[in-house]
């Protein structure tokens, strides 16, 4: 469900309780805090504070600044409809700083409205131990695919210090370690990491944990991170707008994949929804859809389902949202 927000809806807010004026942009984000805990120098860590416009007006995101240079924010996107996602990214300067450090981001938007939001960060850099490369990284795989990747792991400090398990947070992830010298102060493994085949398809942001027998810091994180791309995309969701009874809308709908193919079917849950399937072969397909508003107002949602000649299982779902407000109610939006 979406939320209509208009200047009288923050005027009012504001009135009542200045300090809580900006609860609107807030709500957008799922979490305010992140802790990075220990982390080895030099190690890639980067913590996404996603968002998301639940409002008909457009959200824009000015700007992102840090308060402290141990930390990096950028912005995903800046411009988000309705129903649109985006992240604040927060890397962690691992290769810069030392110690336990903190940062303050402050999102700045000025559309619809001016507000601020502050994320927090904060995290320890460890001094002795490395990561060689910094993390992770799968890059670009197609769904269904197994991929592996190494990374060595280096500790400087106590003789005794031992990685005694590798565990990880996701079931398509698999690691083991195996030591590779030992003397002089200085330990060395090589972490190898396997991406199973049954991975769904999507940005992959997860951590290896390393056991160690610091009992400062038994855990040891390491980000793993790539790109599992589907067989069949789909445009994620589809606002069909505020509408008045009985009002046609056409929106489109976008469907990719990485070699040619042909759409052989487009269907609804609901009669409101008719569609135009393109008939040659294209690596991207733009469906028209038309929506017929239904006579009762409210909000309401439906679920598309694409067919492909890619084969049985290949399809593309997408779910489109649309209020349906009375005649008087449009005629007020925007006060």
């Amino acid at each position: 469900m979406f939320r209509i927000l208009t200047s009288a809806v923050i005027v009012a807010v504001a009135a009542a309780a200045p300090v809580r004026a900006e609860d609107w942009a807030l709500k957008m984000f799922d979490a305010q805090k992140h802790d990075f805990g220990k982390v080895a120098r030099g190690a890639k860590c980067e913590y996404h504070f996603k968002f998301r416009n639940p409002y008909v007006e457009q959200v824009h995101v000015a700007s992102v600044r840090s308060s402290c240079g141990c930390t990096t924010p950028t912005i995903s996107k800046q411009s988000l409809e309705t129903y649109d996602e985006a992240s604040i990214v927060a890397r962690f300067n691992t290769d810069q700083f030392l110690g336990q450090r903190s940062a303050t981001l402050t999102v700045t938007i000025d559309k619809p409205f001016y507000a601020e939001v502050q994320l927090q960060v904060s995290g320890y850099i460890r001094s002795d131990v490395i990561l060689s490369p910094t993390g992770i990284d799968f890059g670009s795989i197609d769904v269904g695919q197994a991929s592996e990747r190494t990374i060595d792991v280096s500790y400087a400090g106590r003789a005794d210090w031992r990685i005694t398990d590798v565990r990880s947070g996701s079931e398509y992830l698999e690691g083991e370690v195996t030591e590779l010298s030992r003397g002089g102060g200085q330990v060395r493994y090589q972490l190898h990491v396997t991406l199973k085949p049954g991975a769904p398809s999507g940005y992959l942001k997860e951590q290896i944990l390393l056991q160690t027998t610091d009992a400062r810091a038994p855990e040891l994180p390491v980000d793993v991170e790539g790109k599992i791309a589907a067989a069949l995309t789909v445009n994620p969701a589809l606002f069909l707008g505020v509408v008045q009874p009985g009002q046609k809308v056409t929106k489109m709908i976008t469907v990719m994949s990485k070699k040619p193919f042909k759409i052989t079917g487009v269907s609804s849950t609901d009669s409101s929804l008719t569609f135009q399937a393109p008939e040659k072969a294209a690596v991207v397909h733009r469906v028209p859809v038309v929506f017929t508003a239904p006579t009762q107002p409210g909000n309401v949602n439906y679920k598309i389902t694409i067919a492909t000649d890619l084969g049985k299982d290949v399809i593309g779902e997408v779910t489109a949202y649309a209020q349906i407000t009375a005649p008087q109610a449009q005629a007020q939006l925007g006060q």
